[in-house]
C-alpha cells in the first residue's frame, strides 16, 4: 500500500469540480483507491462518497491505493491535485 497527505488550499475546498476530476482519475486504476477526511475513510472512485465528506480549506486529506497500479494511482491523483489547485 502506497499513501499521500495532503493540505488542501482551495478556498472552495473539494467541490463538485475538482471532485469529479479525482474520481475521473482515480477510475483509470484497477487498485483500490481511498480517502481519509477527520478519521472518515471512503472510497475515492465515488463522487457520492467524496461530496458526503465536505473538505474545507486547510483540511488535511490522506489517499491511500493499494493494489498492482497504486504507485501510478497515487501519482495521478497527486498531479490532478497540483492541476486543480486543490492543495498541497
Amino acid at each position: 500500500m502506497t499513501e499521500k497527505t495532503f493540505t488542501i488550499t482551495s478556498e472552495a475546498g473539494i467541490h463538485a469540480r475538482p471532485a469529479t476530476a479525482l474520481v475521473q482519475t482515480a477510475t483509470k486504476f484497477t487498485s483500490d483507491i481511498k480517502l481519509e477526511y477527520k478519521n472518515k475513510s471512503i472510497n475515492l472512485k465515488s463522487i457520492m462518497a467524496v461530496m458526503s465528506l465536505g473538505v474545507q480549506q486547510g483540511g488535511e486529506v490522506k489517499i491511500s491505493a493499494e493494489g498492482v497500479d497504486a504507485e501510478e494511482a497515487l501519482a495521478a491523483l497527486t498531479e490532478t491535485i497540483k492541476n486543480e489547485a486543490l492543495g498541497e
